[in-house]
């Protein structure tokens, strides 16, 4: 592996470049402000943006990194080996390259404009869910019509979305997000806005490949294929907040591969506190714990751990006003949010069986006879494999079924199978090395 490594890693970072270039900043909201006053520190990169949403720049840069790509591909030819620190670096630059400029034109667009400018929706009431719980409020049952949300549709263009008013009246998000959102709005503006955490928790998906056991160029290649996948990279500066729950999760599955089985519990239930999504992987999870061969008392702790951890940020809202909590981030999603996406409702709507997007949907019914069945298939199947990796095999199968059956199917969800996939190579590649380790030194081995 040592001399296919860096070939493997500049393979990888070439062909995120080479689907990234045509698509970054596509299909952005098509906002038309009044004035644009550039300022701040993200002044100058608004300016030479021309005060728009420019996608010269953002492909022209994302051309660099493919051209540094090709560079260091001419040189390896003679170089042939790379030392450590390059490896690493190499594609903590490609990836910032791809990642960074979207994010901060549009944060500094956004500072130069207003609040419900050049973000999403969904960013946007995470920011005001935050400053809620920095005011001692309920996020959760609270009314949004009049906090500057019902402006952002008008400016968005998006005519069907300002027409739902049940959106206004419910925060979907777990209180982890809420929690959080309210930290990071205490920063001064433009950093306040959420997705530059956002953005900082897409890029950590990279050094958080490391974290798992294996060889050094597999862990990096799926680290960048994490961080800067077409998919994420979008939610970053789209505002899609799903990469800070998929990190708590990829640690989650990293730190289990290390052998630090209750931290890696307490991530799992960090990842379930930020979205519903990780609940998915919780069964599977579990049966992981038990392929590791954990004692009582481990899985104790381990559940103590995931239980502490979620219920410390649920607790305050479920005291506060129960019913919201739940009408907001399970009955809403599950029943009364309008059908979007590309799963089975939609299809169900186009050919007409359904009449409207906001009609009836049986999604609970169709759950309890397809996926739950499939799920337990593929929990017994992970068990008998004993192997770490099925486990990670059989969450993107769950977790890509259960999407399509929903009533909400957007492209973005696609990240959390696609990251299972990810931490499935991950811990197969861990597997492979530990079972290659003995033959080819048995004392190194043993000391370890």
């Amino acid at each position: 592996m040592n001399r296919r490594g860096p070939w493997l890693l500049l393979a990888t970072l070439g062909v995120l470049v080479a689907i990234t270039i045509p698509e970054l900043g596509a299909d952005p909201w098509p906002f038309m402000p009044p004035a644009v006053h550039p300022r701040g520190l993200l002044g100058p990169l608004v300016r030479v943006a021309d005060r728009e949403w420019d996608l010269g720049i953002l492909r022209s840069t994302a051309v660099l990194a493919g051209l540094l790509i090709a560079l260091v591909a001419a040189a390896t030819w003679r170089i042939r080996s790379w030392p450590r620190w390059f490896a690493i670096a190499l594609p903590i630059v490609v990836c910032g390259m791809l990642l960074v400029p979207a994010t901060m034109l549009q944060v500094g667009l956004r500072d130069a404009t207003e609040p419900w400018y050049f973000t999403n929706d969904s960013t946007y009431q995470i920011e005001i869910a935050g400053d809620l719980v920095l005011h001692g409020h309920n996020p959760y049952g609270h009314d949004y019509g009049d906090s500057g949300l019902e402006r952002f549709y008008p400016a968005a263009n998006d005519e069907e979305a300002a027409f739902d008013r049940a959106a206004r009246h419910h925060f979907a998000y777990f209180p982890g997000t809420a929690l959080i959102a309210a930290a990071w709005r205490a920063l001064p503006r433009p950093w306040d806005d959420y997705r530059i955490f956002v953005l900082l928790a897409t890029f950590a998906l990279l050094p958080a490949a490391l974290l798992f056991p294996g060889a050094l160029y597999v862990r990096l290649s799926v680290g960048a294929g994490l961080a800067a996948n077409p998919i994420l990279l979008k939610g970053a500066w789209f505002g899609t907040a799903d990469a800070p729950a998929l990190l708590a999760l990829v640690l989650a599955f990293g730190l289990l591969a290390r052998g630090r089985l209750v931290w890696a519990a307490a991530s799992l239930g960090a990842a379930l506190a930020l979205k519903q999504f990780a609940l998915v992987a919780v069964p599977f999870f579990a049966i992981m714990l038990l392929t590791k061969n954990a004692s009582r008392g481990t899985l104790y702790r381990a559940g103590a751990a995931f239980g502490g951890v979620f219920l410390a940020t649920v607790l305050p809202f479920l005291v506060a006003d129960p019913g919201a909590l739940w009408h907001d981030t399970v009955s809403y999603g599950a029943g009364t949010y309008r059908i979007v996406g590309y799963g089975l409702a939609a299809l169900l709507l186009n050919l007409g069986a359904i009449d409207d997007r906001f009609g009836n949907y049986p999604f609970v019914w169709l759950a309890l006879l397809f996926w739950l069945p499939l799920t337990a298939w593929l929990l017994w199947a992970q068990r008998r494999a004993g192997t770490l990796w099925a486990g990670a095999i059989g969450f993107s199968v769950s977790m890509f079924v259960l999407l399509f059956l929903s009533r909400v199917f957007q492209s973005s969800y696609l990240a959390w199978p696609l990251t299972g996939i990810g931490v499935a190579l991950l811990l197969a590649e861990a597997d492979g090395s530990r079972r290659a380790a003995p033959a080819e030194s048995p004392s190194s081995a043993a000391r370890e």
